[in-house]
This record gives C-alpha cells, structure tokens and sequence, in this order.
C-alpha cells in the first residue's frame, strides 16, 4: 500500500493522546507524545485487546485489560503478560494533517 490516510490536524492531539484509524481493515493508534506521532497496530498480542484507551507513561502504552506494555516508537512488547510485539507504521505531517500508512507489504 502507498496511500497516506489523514489521521487528524497537526496539533489536534494533546500530548500522550491518541485517534485510531482504519487504514485496510487494520485498526492504527497514532499517539502523540512529546511533540512527535507514534503508530502502532490498536491491538493487544496478548489477548486481542485494542490498546488505544490504554495509560500512556514515557514512550509506553498500558494495555487497558491486563497492564502489559508496548513501546510507542517501535511496537516492542515490553512486559507480560504480552511477549509479542505489535505492528508500527510511518506517519508524517504533510500540509498540517498527520498521516499514516501500512507500508507492511510494499
């Protein structure tokens, strides 16, 4: 896939916020932290669970059912009760909407 989706205005999300988009049938968090947007599959390996409304701490996000965390920059899983990491995706600001892409099967 080559095409960008518009995820929101630059400067709509406050810091350690998110907005999950559909971009082909896969469900992206884009959060924003610390002045730059971060994209990770909204699904947590463990059991399935969307990551989205999760705590954000540092440059991680809490899953919201059983605590595991996952790095915000690169999907890492970071703690159990998850061992697999997630998918991360590009973003980029282009003419002040935040954009992303599933670049998985380029």
């Amino acid at each position: 896939m080559d095409d960008w989706v518009d995820v929101a205005k630059d400067g709509e999300l406050k810091d350690g916020q998110c907005r999950v988009v559909d971009v082909d049938d896969t469900m992206i968090a884009v959060f924003f932290r610390k002045g730059h947007y971060y994209a990770i599959e909204d699904i947590c390996t463990h059991d399935g669970g969307e990551l989205a409304s999760g705590d954000v701490e540092g440059d991680e996000v809490i899953c919201p059912r059983h605590g595991a965390r996952f790095c915000l920059k690169n999907g890492k899983a970071l703690t159990p009760p998850a061992y697999e990491d997630v998918d991360s995706f590009p973003t980029r600001v282009e003419s002040g909407t935040v954009q992303v892409r599933d670049d998985r099967f380029d």
